[in-house]
């Protein structure tokens, strides 16, 4: 017996089917439920497994141990040890709160992905001491016989015993679209999972029925080989985490370097002791660190997961958001992705006519019509015809949706879906004509024939034999054609149009059906009187060709500006699908990937290609047809390795190893199979390209926000520092203008709520109509270094300074007299300084909405966040300034009437400085 042995589905499908019975100790009447339950606990149940997750206390610590909260916890040491005591338990209090944040945020997208997981479908039929009988999927073992029926998921790999019409869409395998017929005796196709007479687990069955007897399951099947391949790839850092590292880096070296200084400059310059030297010196390391930067960029992050979601791409991972901001290739299926996976007829021809059908999708929205319009089949014989044989030869169901905005149920083959929708755009009731012409029996598909034979009765002496299927396997044995409405000898001339039409239709990406007829009289010798002695041989002869029903999977509407938005941000587009070359070239070409210049490359030209070759190609416009899953990862490498940032897309579990190696793995939400939303970094829930663009529009916008408010943090820095220096560097003539717990509160109070609102700050104009972000580029450049030091900072350095001597003036004399430096005259001098770099942090706020666009363009008012932010901070201003017990904690005092006029006029100029700066910026570029 066939237990954890690879499993070899070439071999078993070459075998008969006694030998396979034999080698899995099973036979016609299935296994006994004791033989099943002993086999169940020799190979375990059919689950697909997960990967090994992190344990939860790993993946907690990892929150609180990244290279930015260690600086924090270090922080926080210096400060107590500095004897800031209070400002050291804060920065500590801010890091255990981030870190609880950030672990729910990844906790709650986790769940949202555990949830959209589809597993192995929950029943299957089998047969089990010799009767038929329904058991959990998860209890079907190797040697089981079981049914399938149309539309049921197949649960496990296994070889068909018999088939009736039977056909499997195995694009999760494959990437191909077009289902495949199946059937009991071996035919080899072409690629891998082509064996006629096999069926894999995680495929599902789209026509017809299906006996057939299990030989893998689990983890042993093709779809658990291909699960386990992604499990044991390495989860690599993100680009935002490596770049907050080096951030992380930057700001450590720059806090250390002034600290270094600033000792130097008291032991040498003002003569302070050694030891109060350090302690200064390490206060103004405390504040250089923006201890606010962490949980800004956290909840920034945590915005924009929450702005995706929105438009509809569920993100797991918080640091994924900005790497999508880095995207400069993304290799996308074509089948409903950039399509709408709803086959559509849209063209039909007769020998007399051309037609147009209107309309998209699996609903009645839409006309049959000629020279643009609207067609009465009744009127046209040849139509009529057509249409007839399109609703009777069909065994598929369209169930519409009970809700708005859900999508029509398929109960059967697309194809067939599309003629039931023809049909009923003309006017035809498809079940009314399947009771006038009751179908007596029918002589099902197979790859051999290529088409499909229903076998009517047409009325009390006539019965009705009707046929579809390929072109070529309809036109060699039909003798006669139908024009307008009359039978006639079929010539060479109407096969040469037939093929030529066909011809342009393939070049054109659209798939044809061929339909044909034969009317039987009920005493015709030439046939048995008993319709179920009818054969292939017997009745599918002497056929009246009908015509071509033309169809395709239509583009998405909003596919065309997506596509135009990645061309504008140079990120290139490459089609990797399952699909033929002709049909993928057409698409591509139609919705705007690339030019009708654009090469083509198959899966089997891919295999013949060196890796330097492939590199060359991939220079070019490309378009990958038909390839196997491992290609799909082959093409994602050679990208990364020339240092693109590759996003891929995926629904089946043939896609998971390509998703797990992209930057981005983007999973579909609908139609996605569990492995592959296990495996991608990013679930689209509604399986549309689209949302990768706004999603990658979102992703550049929070590296850009991020941006924003390290700028905003960073100023602040500034002209905290700026006080110790003027104490410094003036021998302690100049008393202290802010305290340490001063500090605390711009640093993790009036700072956050505003930094946070430029964390939500909406795209800004044309941010994709700039080219991908170069991985070279970093978040702290020298025009943030410039703005923060140079300019903000400095600037809101002289003014909170000028505010601290303006008290001093006002209430002491200064310069005639001394400057305070105890009392209450000294504590109004410390909270109008404070109060100052508040309010220049209000200008800034305002100005670092946005880089060179002017704040009135968007709107002052137009971030209601931000305006909260402002409101918060001098909200909290004035608590810290007039309550009693805050007063005292915070070294603060009263202000007057004349110091709040001297407040709120401070944003005014910086706002129209700043606009003013813009505006010459904006004019030299």
């Amino acid at each position: 017996m066939q237990n954890k042995a690879k499993i070899d589905a070439s071999k078993i499908a070459q075998e008969s089917i006694e030998d396979v019975y034999q080698e899995f100790e099973t036979s016609k009447d299935g296994l006994t439920a004791s033989e099943a339950n002993k086999k169940l606990q020799e190979v375990g149940k059919n689950t697909i497994q997960r990967g090994q997750k992190e344990p939860q206390w790993k993946v907690f610590l990892k929150n609180f141990t990244s290279l930015m909260a260690l600086l924090l916890w270090v922080s926080g040491f210096i400060a107590i040890f500095a004897q800031m005591v209070e400002l050291g338990i804060a920065i500590w209090a801010v890091n255990i709160i981030n870190g609880l944040f950030s672990y729910w945020q990844e906790h709650a997208a986790q769940k949202a992905t555990d949830s959209l997981l589809k597993m192995l479908p929950s029943y299957t039929q089998v047969i089990r001491d010799g009767k038929s009988q329904q058991i959990n999927a998860e209890d079907l073992v190797p040697g089981d016989v079981f049914i399938i029926q149309a539309g049921n998921s197949i649960s496990a790999d296994a070889r068909i015993i018999e088939a009736t019409s039977f056909q499997v869409d195995e694009s999760s395998l494959t990437g191909e679209s077009v289902q495949v017929s199946k059937k009991p005796e071996y035919e080899h196709g072409d690629g891998r999972f082509a064996e006629a007479n096999m069926v894999y687990a995680g495929t599902i069955a789209g026509s017809g029925t299906a006996t057939a007897v299990a030989v893998a399951t689990g983890m042993q099947t093709e779809f658990g080989k291909i699960a386990k391949l992604t499990q044991t790839q390495k989860t690599t850092t993100s680009p935002l985490q490596k770049e907050l590292n080096r951030l992380t880096h930057q700001l450590s070296w720059i806090a250390i370097g002034i600290g270094v200084a600033f000792f130097i400059a008291a032991i040498f310059f003002v003569k302070y002791p050694v030891a109060k030297s350090f302690i200064f010196a390490l206060g103004m390391i405390v504040a250089f660190i923006p201890e606010g930067l962490l949980p800004t960029v956290t909840l920034s992050l945590a915005q924009g997961v929450t702005r995706m979601a929105k438009k509809h791409a569920l993100v797991k991972e918080l640091n994924s958001v900005e790497t999508l901001g880095e995207t400069t290739v993304i290799c996308s299926d074509k089948t409903g992705t950039l399509t709408q996976n709803q086959m559509t007829i849209n063209h039909l021809w007769t020998a007399k006519q051309e037609y147009q059908v209107t309309g998209e999708g699996y609903v009645n929205n839409g006309e049959v019509q000629l020279n643009n319009q609207k067609v009465d089949y009744h009127n046209d014989a040849d139509l009529e015809m057509l249409l007839r044989i399109s609703a009777l030869n069909n065994d598929t169901k369209v169930e519409q949706p009970d809700k708005a905005g859900d999508k029509p149920k398929i109960v059967g083959t697309p194809t067939e879906a599309s003629l039931v929708i023809l049909a009923e755009k003309a006017g035809m009731n498809v079940d009314e004509e399947s009771k006038v012409s009751p179908r007596l029996t029918e002589l099902p598909f197979d790859s051999d024939r290529k088409r499909m034979t229903t076998i009517h009765q047409l009325d009390e002496k006539h019965r009705s034999v009707c046929v579809k299927g390929s072109l070529d396997g309809i036109l060699d044995i039909a003798d006669s054609i139908l024009d307008d409405g009359k039978e006639r000898p079929i010539t060479d001339d109407d096969k040469k149009k037939v093929l030529d039409a066909d011809a342009g239709y393939a070049k054109d990406g659209l798939r044809s059906l061929a339909v044909a007829y034969r009317v039987v009289e009920n005493d015709d010798a030439s046939m048995p009187n008993d319709v179920k002695d009818w054969t292939i041989e017997n009745t599918e002869k002497h056929l009246t060709f009908v015509g071509l029903t033309v169809m395709a999977d239509p583009p998405r509407p909003e596919i065309y500006e997506a596509i135009q938005k990645c061309h504008d941000a140079n990120i290139k587009v490459i089609m990797v699908t399952g699909d033929g070359a002709l049909t993928a070239k057409s698409i591509a070409v139609r919705i705007g990937i690339t030019s009708n210049q654009a090469r083509v490359v198959t899966g089997d030209e891919l295999t013949a290609m060196s890796d330097d070759e492939l590199i060359k190609a991939l220079e070019g416009e490309i378009i990958f047809a038909r390839v196997a899953p491992e290609q799909k990862y082959r093409v994602v490498t050679t990208l990364q390795k020339l240092g693109h940032v590759v996003a891929s897309t995926g629904d089946g579990v043939n896609d998971a190893p390509a998703l797990k190696k992209a930057d981005i793995g983007v999973a579909m939400g609908v139609t996605g199979t569990d492995v592959a939303k296990d495996a991608a970094d990013m679930i689209l829930t509604d399986d549309n390209f689209s949302s990768i663009v706004a999603a990658i529009e979102e992703g550049r916008t929070v590296y850009s926000n991020i941006q924003k408010f390290l700028l905003y943090i960073l100023n602040s820095n500034v002209s905290e520092a700026a006080p110790s220096v003027l104490f410094l560097f003036s021998r302690g003539l100049i008393t202290l203008p802010l305290t340490v717990m001063q500090i605390l509160t711009v640093d993790l109070g009036t700072d956050m709520f505003p930094a946070l609102g430029l964390g939500a700050e909406k795209s800004e104009l044309g941010i994709m109509k700039q080219p991908p972000r170069d991985r070279k580029a970093h978040l702290l450049n020298k025009s943030i270094i410039w703005k923060a030091f140079a300019w903000y900072g400095l600037v809101a350095s002289v003014i909170s300074s000028g505010a601290y001597f303006f008290v001093n003036h006002v209430n002491t004399g200064w310069p005639a007299g001394a400057l305070a430096a105890t009392g209450m005259n000294y504590r109004e001098a410390t909270t109008m300084t404070l109060a100052a770099i508040v309010f220049c942090q209000i200008g800034a706020a305002l100005n670092c909405r946005t880089k060179d666009t002017s704040l009135f363009k968007i709107g002052i008012f137009s971030n209601h966040r931000v305006l909260f932010g402002i409101a918060f901070e001098i909200c909290l201003l004035a608590l810290l300034i007039y309550v009693p017990f805050l007063q005292g904690l915070f070294n603060t005092a009263p202000l007057g009437l004349q110091e709040w006029i001297f407040l709120v006029c401070i944003p005014i100029p910086l706002v129209l400085v700043e606009e003013l700066r813009k505006k010459i910026f904006r004019r030299k570029a």
